[in-house]
């Protein structure tokens, strides 16, 4: 539920893409929203409004000069009402009378009436939207701080290609989620990296360390959500990229640190979240090795770059480190937060069955420097995207004291 107790004002003005607008509002109001509609003479040749108050549980306002509405000035107490006002899909037309203050139907007085912010999520034909006209609007509304979430490529109900789709209402869910979270890490730069990597053995085999890199695409996920430019490197995993995140993938240990050598400053804040391998053959075959009847195979193993060490090291960035361990965690945690020399390290038992390798809860000790002692915080059990959340507080507090 985590739109709980918004208010979403939805504008529906007439295109194609109204249809997606009724998903939208089945998506806001199952994250907890309270939703209600408004919809322009052309909407409602796309969809009904029946099908919106269906959904939504509220009556749809469709009309600015409603005798009933105006007893008590129900486009002031909608405007008044709202937290933010989405317009989706929204057109050509509806854009170029948000610039030019037109107030000729409901939802035009409504976006002048409110002191919410406004959205919007354009939606036309390619050639439409690449008009100069169109994007001298988009121009004029976003200097007036009217966030602009779309549109998005692809075809098109006319035939044509190219910009001007509606984002789908999945997409449009999580700008709104974005927008409401509260932006603790704005203006702060995030390198995380996370997954495994995979040391070929030969075009076919390879050496790895078990990870889903669930915890470290939670941790990308929220960083981003707070606000932060987020460059996540990220080994080989089953994941999706989390919205408003930059994924840079790799495969091997030696690739890893490439990537976050490129990406790290000494401004940045550095989540060594990945397993990384600590060793790779010496030699990789150019073909798949054959087995030689039952005998073994002795294979020489050269370390890998300690990606973590070297960043602690050489970039000054704030590095905050992983330790997965099965025995002794807070005493091995402990020394590698010595060793690397970093400020804050994350401990997890990964022997349990419910917070190990591939689960979707995790519980972390925490260690951190605070003047001269090592302090502990515990965080969780909880699901991963809990346990990010309340990390990156806890980062970004230890940092800020710094």
């Amino acid at each position: 539920m985590s739109l709980q107790g918004k208010k979403i004002l939805l504008g529906i003005t007439g295109g194609i893409a109204a249809y997606k607008s009724a998903e939208l509002s089945r998506l806001l109001i199952k994250a907890g929203a309270e939703v209600r509609c408004v919809m322009t003479k052309g909407a409602k040749a796309f969809i009904t409004p029946m099908t919106f108050q269906a959904l939504t549980s509220n009556p749809v306002h469709e009309h600015l000069l409603d005798p009933d509405a105006e007893a008590a000035m129900g486009h002031i107490e909608l405007a008044r009402w709202a937290d933010l006002v989405l317009i989706a899909p929204a057109t050509a037309d509806v854009m170029s009378k948000l610039v030019s203050g037109s107030a000729d139907d409901l939802l035009t007085t409504l976006c002048l009436a409110t002191a919410a912010p406004v959205a919007i999520a354009p939606a036309m034909n390619q050639q439409m939207w690449a008009n100069p006209a169109t994007q001298a609007n988009v121009a004029t509304l976003l200097e007036r701080d009217i966030s602009l979430w779309g549109p998005d490529s692809g075809d098109q109900a006319c035939g044509d290609f190219g910009l001007g789709r509606m984002l789908e209402p999945q997409s449009l869910l999580q700008h709104i989620e974005q927008f409401f979270y509260q932006k603790i890490l704005k203006g702060q730069h995030w390198v995380i990296t996370a997954g495994p990597t995979v040391e070929a053995i030969d075009p076919v085999r390879y050496l790895a360390n078990r990870s889903s890199g669930k915890m470290g695409y939670a941790i990308a996920e929220m960083a981003a959500k707070a606000g932060a430019e987020v460059t996540l490197v990220s080994g080989p995993v089953c994941l999706a990229a989390p919205f408003g995140v930059n994924r840079v993938s790799v495969e091997s240990a030696e690739a890893m640190l490439a990537s976050v050598k490129d990406a790290v400053t000494e401004h940045s804040v550095f989540v060594s979240c990945a397993a990384v391998a600590d060793y790779r053959p010496k030699d990789v075959a150019n073909e798949k090795m054959k087995k030689s009847g039952d005998e073994g195979l002795v294979m020489e193993l050269a370390q890998n770059p300690d990606i973590l060490k070297w960043t602690a090291q050489e970039s000054g960035a704030f590095c905050v480190g992983f330790a997965a361990e099965t025995q002794n965690v807070s005493e091995y945690a402990k020394a590698k937060m010595e060793r690397k020399g970093i400020t804050m390290i994350c401990a997890n038992d990964v022997s349990r069955c419910d917070i190990g390798f591939s689960c979707d809860d995790n519980e972390l000790s925490v260690f951190y420097r605070e003047q001269g002692d090592v302090k502990q915080q515990s965080i969780g059990p909880a699901n991963k995207s809990l346990v990010a959340e309340q990390l990156i507080q806890l980062i970004d507090n230890i940092r800020q004291s710094k």
